[in-house]
Formats: C-alpha cells, structure tokens, sequence
C-alpha cells in the first residue's frame, strides 16, 4: 500500500523502532528518523529502514550559517534520504546551499523546508518578536523556500490550503500536527484531522502517538488509510 501516511519514529532506540516497523508491517511505507532516534542509533536504524523496504524522512531541521547547512546536507546524502529537513528560517541563502548540494550530488532527495512549527501559536511569535499573524508568517517562509530551491514544506495543515493558493501544486506539503478524532493533541497546537488535512491539499501526513502508541499499531494506521482513501475519493484526487 502506497500510503499517505509518515510515522514518526520518535522512539528511544533502534530495537523500539524496529518492533513499530514490523507491527505496523505493510500498511505503512515511509517513515520518519529525528534527532533523538538518529543521536541515540546512528545511521544504523537507516539501514534497518532501508532492509525493510521502507522509505525514510530524515528529520534533522538544519539551521545554521549557509556554508555549514550546505555540508551538513552534503554529509547526509550518504544515508539515500526520501526527504530531509531545514529550517526556512535559515534565509534565502542556507535554503539555496542545501539545494546546491542536493543538486550536485545528483541525489534523488527531496529537500523540506520547515516553516513554521506545530507545536508554536500566535502569543509564541510575539514572544520570539514575529509580530505578523502565524499563517502570513508560513506563507512568506514558503514562498522563500521554494523559491530558493526547496521541493517542498513542513507546515501545520491549517496553513496547507493557504501555501496551495500562494504556491500551486507543485510543491511537496508534509504536515504534522495530524491527529484522529479524539486524540490527544500533545505538544502541537495547530492540528487538524487525517481527512481534513488530505482535502486541505497535504502530500503526506506525519503521524506519531496516534500509531506509535496505539494497542494495535497496524489497525490504528488501517484507519488512518481508510479516512485519507475517503479524503482522496472525495477530491478526487488519485493515491
């Protein structure tokens, strides 16, 4: 099944990961390494990810000066990445760098550039001294990523619609903040349901506890499939 759907792996070790990964078996394809996996594994639950014949999203979220993202990005092409992240807070000329690299690597990766995080609302802005509404602010980062060469975005889904308008379809959207009805919404603020974040215009959707946790993690991400294969239908929109 080509699901829609990126667990997130944010798990303590490579034996944790890999029991997510079997129980969940074929009902989910790609699957997505943070810092805390990839600090305590290594690029060893890379490999793991790769014998089960599943794809990855490297979630790193560079940020740094242009030259050292434009390396960093360079040392993790290695690894064969799907996606991989940085921050599009980093300017213009870090988003530009991470894409050379890409570019002269002749890789396959796809580059994200993350605008605005999920777990961040207006009175956060504020406090850090961004003084424009959050989804003006996701928009004016999109659009300053993509044109420096990013394929696509990590935002919340109350902004997919808004970048779809402003960018078109071209640009690969992967949302967080994802949760079924009646889920906990945990450390994120600015969520959306399965359905309604695939009819908003979302490409993928980064889901964690709502599988990782579950009792019977296959069945939580069958459920999942089956609201985004509804959302799909009703878009008319083909997997």
């Amino acid at each position: 099944m080509d699901s829609r759907i990126i667990v997130a792996l944010d798990v303590p070790t490579a034996a944790a990961a890999h029991t997510v990964v079997k129980e969940i078996g074929d009902a989910v394809s790609f699957y997505k390494v943070g810092l805390e996996l990839f600090l305590a594994e290594g690029p060893s639950v890379l490999e793991l990810l790769r014998e089960e014949g599943k794809r990855i999203f490297l979630d790193l979220k560079f940020h740094d000066i242009p030259r050292t993202v434009e390396h960093a990005v360079q040392s993790v092409l290695k690894y064969r990445p799907d996606l991989l992240t940085i921050h599009a807070s980093g300017g213009q000329a870090m988003v530009s760098g991470a894409a050379k690299a890409i570019q002269e690597a002749g890789a396959s990766s796809q580059l994200l550039a993350v605008t605005v995080l999920t777990s961040l609302n207006q009175d956060d802005l504020v406090q850090m001294g961004v003084v424009r509404p959050v989804a003006e602010q996701v928009v004016s980062l999109g659009k300053l990523a993509v044109e420096a060469g990013a394929n696509g975005l990590v935002c919340s889904p109350l902004e997919v619609s808004l970048l779809r308008q402003a960018l078109g379809a071209g640009p690969v959207l992967v949302t967080p903040g994802v949760r079924p009805a009646g889920a906990g919404v945990g450390d994120q603020k600015r969520v959306m349901t399965p359905g309604d974040a695939i009819r908003a215009g979302s490409t993928y959707l980064v889901i964690g506890r709502p599988v990782v946790g579950a009792s019977n993690r296959r069945e939580a991400a069958l459920r999942i499939n089956e609201e985004i294969e509804q959302a799909l239908a009703e878009t008319g929109v083909a997997q």
